[in-house]
């Protein structure tokens, strides 16, 4: 995995071109939701985009109906090129209970890669980092890639819910 090594990277203006690219493929792919990406695919200028996701790292700047968040882009070291985003919520709200502290997505050409249990194992030391004493993930039943990912990095099964007519678990990954 030494060419394949990553590193998580919070969102710049410098990054634009490239996280632009990134957002292009999944739509590309049909896919309509970034998990992970803060609305990046909701959210047509990525000016405003980066305006957001930046206030929303501090407690004095987050939207108030949102809690403090870290987003980072998934850079692989050896081209620097963008091949996942994923996201750290510190504190869950009566909206984000049934969410979760983190979503990520890794790019359509890059999958399979094991890219994503490693952008987890890193979150996972954001988040020890920053205090948080474990993690709470949901992810839909069907996605067996994701459930893998999840359990590869110690998570538990927790509970299930039903969102949008979709079943989901929850797992929990103590820190």
């Amino acid at each position: 995995m030494e060419s394949n090594e990553i590193c998580l990277v919070r969102p710049t203006l410098e990054l634009k071109v490239q996280a632009l690219a990134y957002r292009e493929e999944h739509f590309q792919r049909g896919e309509k939701i970034i998990y992970g990406s803060e609305l990046f695919d909701k959210t047509e200028n990525y000016e405003e985009w980066l305006a957001s996701v930046t206030q929303n790292t501090d407690p004095e700047t987050v939207s108030e109906n949102w809690v403090v968040t870290d987003t980072f882009f998934a850079i692989r070291k050896s081209d620097g090129k963008i091949i996942g985003i994923i996201d750290l919520r510190h504190t869950l709200n009566d909206f984000l209970k049934d969410l979760g502290n983190c979503g990520y997505s890794v790019r359509p050409s890059e999958r399979g890669k094991g890219y994503a249990t490693e952008m987890l194992c890193r979150i996972l030391r954001v988040a020890k980092e920053a205090g948080m004493k474990e993690l709470h993930i949901s992810v839909e039943k069907e996605n067996a890639a994701s459930v893998k990912v999840i359990q590869k990095n110690g998570g538990m099964y927790e509970r299930s819910f039903s969102f949008e007519n979709e079943l989901a678990d929850i797992y929990r990954i103590g820190l």
